[in-house]
């Protein structure tokens, strides 16, 4: 049977946490840049969240030293083989049943679309599961956690961008995307923006356009640069949603946040968002871009203040970990408890 016919579904990321995973970066992944930066930007932001909750890092058995070197010593660490950092992607989806049993999803990931290997990291949501001895539901496509989110109450929104690309389930269709959706996270209504930021290797995540703060709102970052790439696909986005409605049929409050200025790293774009934040209990993990970001980095930063007010903001320096293609968010993925 389904997780949905059995009682299961997913719940959104403002729910209590038991703790977060993460994956140690590893030099193989070709991060931009040098590589002895990110280590210790990786590492604040785990140390960040293990200030909050527990956090179990992933790492390769060879790298285990030098993990504890940069974390704090509270942070489990966990021997298993991988290829990259980007834990919200292919890591397992944990889902819970009324009595608040925990359960988990193993998607297929095929590394973005076949960009990037992936062989080790399709093994590691199984291999968690396994290991904390949560049932797995083994689910034939693919999908990344990034790729989605939920409120909690039956609404998911994504991308066509992303999860019609032909690159990931090309013998799919939407409906049949959707019915996997429905019956794997519990969810009745799903919205579907076009497509994501320019520059955007993972072909258009969610995480980067949209997130819910509550059921009913949505936060969305914008672009007011008629000049920029970003600006057509923006005033998009807020179309769609404001036509929209989630599965209890109320029609969406938006609450707008500005994106960063524009810039780049090593001739490419960069995927910056203030929305790849990460929800931690009592709390909320921002990505800063200081520099000509310092006004839009305030304004993220007050405007988030408004709508988690009992949650403490902890900023961290995300133009270092943006050179990967993502951030706080997709660094990490929460297991209810």
């Amino acid at each position: 049977m389904y997780p949905a016919a059995l009682g299961y579904r997913m719940p959104p990321e403002w729910s209590k946490h038991s703790r977060t995973f993460m994956e140690w970066p590893v030099k193989e992944a070709i991060w931009p840049g040098p590589f002895a930066e990110i280590l210790p930007a990786f590492a604040d932001i785990a140390n960040q969240i293990a200030a909050f909750e527990p956090v179990t890092l992933i790492v390769r058995p060879e790298l285990a030293a030098q993990a504890s070197r940069y974390c704090s010593p509270n942070i489990e660490l966990l021997p298993l083989q991988h290829n990259d950092s980007w834990m919200r992607d292919n890591g397992p989806t944990f889902i819970i049943n009324q009595t608040g049993a925990v359960a988990g999803i193993s998607w297929i990931f095929n590394g973005w679309g076949g960009k990037f290997p992936a062989e080790d990291d399709n093994r590691v949501a199984p291999q968690l599961l396994e290991h904390l001895q949560v049932p797995c539901f083994d689910v034939s496509i693919v999908m990344e956690g990034g790729s989605f989110h939920v409120d909690g109450e039956g609404t998911l929104i994504t991308t066509e961008e992303c999860l019609l690309n032909r690159n990931r389930n090309p013998y799919l269709s939407q409906a049949e995307i959707e019915n996997y959706l429905k019956r794997y996270l519990n969810v009745s209504r799903i919205v579907w923006l076009k497509q994501g930021w320019s520059g955007d290797d993972t072909d258009g995540h969610i995480d980067n356009l949209a997130c819910f703060a509550k059921p009913g709102t949505i936060i969305v970052q914008v672009c007011s640069d008629p000049d920029d790439s970003n600006y057509a696909i923006s005033l998009e986005n807020i179309r769609i949603l404001e036509a929209a409605t989630d599965a209890q049929e109320r029609p969406f409050e938006i609450i707008k946040i500005e994106q960063p200025p524009a810039d780049d790293y090593e001739g490419a774009r960069l995927t910056l968002s203030y929305l790849n934040f990460y929800l931690v209990n009592n709390g909320l993990i921002l990505p800063v871009f200081g520099g000509k970001a310092a006004a839009t980095d305030r304004a993220a930063r007050g405007i988030l203040h408004e709508i988690f007010p009992t949650r403490r903001i902890a900023a961290i320096n995300g133009s270092i970990i943006a050179r990967g293609g993502g951030n706080v968010h997709c660094l990490t993925q929460q297991m209810p408890g």
